[in-house]
């Protein structure tokens, strides 16, 4: 009949074994873990799930006397595994620092006192002075047992000196996280070394590695966000700087030509053509989401030089409702010139759009539609890059998505959402 006390301990450990299991798989696939930190986490949730297999293969095999060589295998590599749990602090800490493990005296103080404690170790098996197995296979502490565990918290001691010392080089959550982690475990090393409290320790340690884990993937999640943020607002520099040089020309003809045919005309056109230019240059400098109003006047700029050089085979029709909410900028401007760029038809027939917004239960909704030849996912070979840039703009700014898909009738509709402010 097993005992309540052995029953849970095989409990606590399943739990933990489930732990680092998750542990293990966040590290290796979460996206916002940078290499290091990924093999960082990846490595200590891999040697405290070993750390408590051991610990279960210890608690299976006690008390059986035909187990007493395999007791003391397992025994030492359980001191084996804790010791190297011990050691993984500093090369964290070095790491976050930007210190180099060969230039610091840290790693080499640490190392000296682990090769210590690993020669007190193996030595176990030839003398009873730091422990030993009885024939009853039972794990008995030795006299001198508190000095061999005494290296392990000279080291947490050690690496809590170094984190203070290293104080301003970190960033403030690093810290807190580190010492939070840190101090606990050494205290917990402390009372290790003259209690037996391995199931406690294991679990302290774990606790304490997943609060280190969560802090610091928050920190990476916080830091790539800010990357993909910055990558977006250089795709529209990019895409705002890349003004298609034919387009530009040809509006420049055009207004040259209309400067005798219509002067009236020319004026308004050069006119819109500023605006135009200016709306988009101003984009460069907006790093956040803008109200739809300015942007349906870029829009609106846009179509006024384009519909002086088509005459009469460009309509538009604006259904705008609908216009208390904001968006990245650069969202309708570059869909609607797509829909100019790639409806007109090579028979000359007219080409009609109709920029539409609307309130939905989802948020706000901006349709654009057109009749014209039709919408292909892929030009030259290659996706089209302006609607790429604007549904990776919308997702990590504002949560919205773009849709595209055929009109009935012929053309094509694009759909983008955004999502209602909380």
């Amino acid at each position: 009949m097993i005992e309540w006390g052995v029953l849970a301990s095989y409990m606590v450990c399943g739990a933990l074994l489930a732990m680092m299991a998750i542990g293990v798989a966040f590290s290796a696939f979460m996206p916002a873990l940078d290499r290091w930190n990924r093999r960082y986490f990846i490595a200590f949730f891999s040697l405290l799930f070993l750390y408590v297999v051991v610990l279960v293969v210890d608690m299976i095999i006690y008390d059986d006397p035909a187990m007493v060589n395999a007791l003391i295998a397992v025994s030492i590599a359980e001191f084996l595994l804790f010791s190297v749990l011990a050691l993984l602090p500093t090369f964290f800490l070095l790491r976050a620092c930007g210190e180099s493990v060969k230039g610091s005296p840290l790693p080499r103080a640490v190392a000296a006192l682990w090769g210590v404690f690993c020669l007190m170790l193996f030595s176990v098996p030839f003398t009873e002075t730091f422990g030993f197995v009885t024939p009853e296979c039972q794990f008995v502490r030795g006299p001198w047992f508190p000095a061999l565990i005494a290296p392990l918290a000279v080291i947490m001691c050690l690496n809590i000196a170094g984190l203070i010392r290293r104080r301003r080089k970190l960033k403030k959550k690093i810290f807190i996280v580190q010492l939070v982690y840190l101090l606990p475990t050494a205290i917990m090393i402390a009372v290790y070394m003259f209690a037996a409290v391995d199931i406690i320790v294991a679990v302290w340690m774990v606790l304490s590695v997943l609060t280190m884990f969560g802090f610091i993937h928050a920190d990476n999640v916080e830091q790539y966000m800010r990357q993909q943020r910055e990558i977006a607002r250089q795709r529209a520099d990019v895409m705002v700087l890349q003004l298609r040089p034919h387009f530009i020309c040809n509006t420049m003809m055009g207004i040259y030509y209309l400067c005798d045919q219509d002067p009236q005309k020319a004026k308004q056109v050069t006119l819109d053509f500023t605006n135009y230019l200016r709306r988009n240059f101003t984009a460069i400098g907006s790093e956040n989401v803008i109200p739809f109003r300015d942007e349906l006047e870029h829009t609106r700029a846009y179509l006024a030089v384009e519909q002086a050089q088509f005459e009469d085979c460009l309509f538009v029709r604006f259904d705008t409702p609908h216009t208390m909410f904001r968006v990245p900028q650069l969202t309708l401007q570059p869909i609607v010139e797509n829909a100019v760029k790639h409806g007109m038809k090579s028979s000359g027939e007219p080409l009609h759009i109709t920029v539409s917004t609307r309130l939905t239960d989802e948020g706000s909704e901006i349709a654009v539609e057109d009749d014209g030849v039709g919408f292909a996912p892929v030009e030259d070979g290659k996706p089209h890059t302006a609607l790429k840039n604007i549904r990776q703009r919308l997702a990590l700014m504002c949560g919205g998505r773009l849709e595209i898909s055929p009109r009935e009738g012929g053309g094509t509709t694009v759909k983008v959402t955004i999502p209602a402010e909380k």
